[in-house]
């Protein structure tokens, strides 16, 4: 019995309305394929983020940013769903978006040919922005069910030491692709050995605002021992923000002084309205919020669904946060990278696993922030795609 009905769209855009848009989600691919890769959601802003932006266009308010509200409006935001009250304002930077934030924080704690330590598979860029910063990256990989392997990562820390480098490690929390929600004990633990071994933390907490019902989110600088810890966050993930480019990098009490070196110039590429509507959906946004977490959480059970109906080999266990989805494809015997043959065959874009790190072979990533007929139509043409003689399906006109 199908728990989410796949001709209601809900709180999702139409796919017709959807394929006008003109981001990278709806470009990079031809017509004919069904895009559910990259981190956009197909989704309405929420109606006071809208009536910010226009009001300020309205005003002519198109001056350069000052991050006046953000860190107030993020750290209300904090309290209200996190229960903390640690982010202090005083603590905090605007910078133009997440990664180029955690790009600019380890530039603050190591220095060119230093190791990087991350957790794959884990977010693709995370390997291209730190070695574009001169710096090695280091492999911890989670444990076989996605969680931190903390004797992993103290090797890592050991290697990364070697020599009496400094060293860095980049947390990604909640994890994207896997969805993991690290515990506070898992967090605790993390600090304590990156005290042990003076590896500075550095964490993406970029999927905060989105844990299925039922789980809380712990803001890494929340747990004892994080006092030197360095995060950076955004509503770009929450609220469909990524096009307005504003985040807030936050220091805990003994990396404040960090922070205060970060060059001045990085502000400059902070987009004033998306400083309006980052606040404004961290501020207003949370009823809205609540509705796109509760529809992300049916597009769950529905593709749990549809996998067991149509592709029963391939594995997937629903995250307890983001709108991704990893997929375990190793059955389907279709090499290290299943998601060419889907988009090849069946004309359905995911994000290729391999680009993941170690343990993305044979994996890949769907998004599952689209209306309900969107993910019944990608699970069939990933099925399609088994059998080249088959003809791909033809998606719904009605989006």
């Amino acid at each position: 019995m199908t728990t989410t009905r796949p001709d209601d769209d809900g709180v999702w855009v139409p796919l017709a309305r959807a394929r006008q848009r003109t981001s990278v989600k709806w470009r990079t691919y031809p017509p004919d394929v069904l895009p559910v890769w990259v981190a956009e959601m197909d989704v309405d802003l929420p109606e006071p983020v809208a009536e910010a932006i226009v009001a300020a266009v309205r005003a002519g308010d198109l001056g350069y940013a000052t991050g006046a509200g953000y860190a107030e409006a993020v750290a209300g935001f904090a309290v209200r769903r996190w229960g903390w009250d640690g982010l202090v304002p005083g603590r905090t930077a605007i910078v133009p978006d997440v990664m180029l934030g955690v790009v600019e924080m380890l530039k603050l704690v190591t220095a060119p040919g230093d190791t990087v330590v991350v957790n794959p598979p884990v977010y693709p860029p995370f390997y291209a922005f730190v070695r574009s910063m001169d710096r090695q990256v280091l492999e911890a990989p989670l444990t076989p069910g996605g969680r931190l392997d903390l004797d992993t990562l103290a090797a890592a820390f050991d290697r990364a030491r070697s020599g009496a480098r400094s060293a860095a490690y980049l947390l990604c929390s909640p994890h994207n692709p896997t969805g993991t929600v690290h515990t506070a004990d898992e967090l605790a633990a993390v600090a304590a050995l990156a005290a042990g071994h003076r590896v500075r933390v550095v964490v993406d907490e970029i999927h905060a605002p989105l844990t299925a019902p039922g789980v809380r989110f712990v803001p890494y600088l929340s747990v004892t021992g994080t006092d030197d810890g360095l995060a950076v966050l955004s509503g770009s993930k929450g609220w469909n923000l990524a096009g307005l480019k504003a985040a807030l990098a936050v220091a805990g009490p003994a990396a404040a002084g960090d922070l205060a070196r970060l060059p001045e110039e990085v502000s400059h590429g902070v987009n004033h309205l998306g400083v309006i509507a980052h606040s404004t959906a961290f501020r207003d946004g949370g009823d809205w919020l609540d509705t796109v977490r509760a529809a992300i959480d049916a597009n769950r059970r529905l593709l749990v669904e549809q996998l067991a109906a149509h592709l029963p080999q391939v594995r997937y266990a629903p995250g307890q946060a983001t709108y991704l989805a990893w997929l375990d494809c190793r059955a389907l015997g279709l090499g290290d990278d299943p998601a060419a043959v889907f988009r090849d065959r069946g004309r359905v874009a995911l994000s290729a696993g391999p680009d993941f790190g170690s343990g993305g072979a044979g994996h890949a990533r769907l998004n599952l922030a689209a209306a309900p007929q969107v993910v019944v139509a990608a699970v069939r043409r990933m099925a399609a795609s088994l059998d080249p003689r088959r003809r791909q399906p033809r998606v719904p006109s009605r989006g």
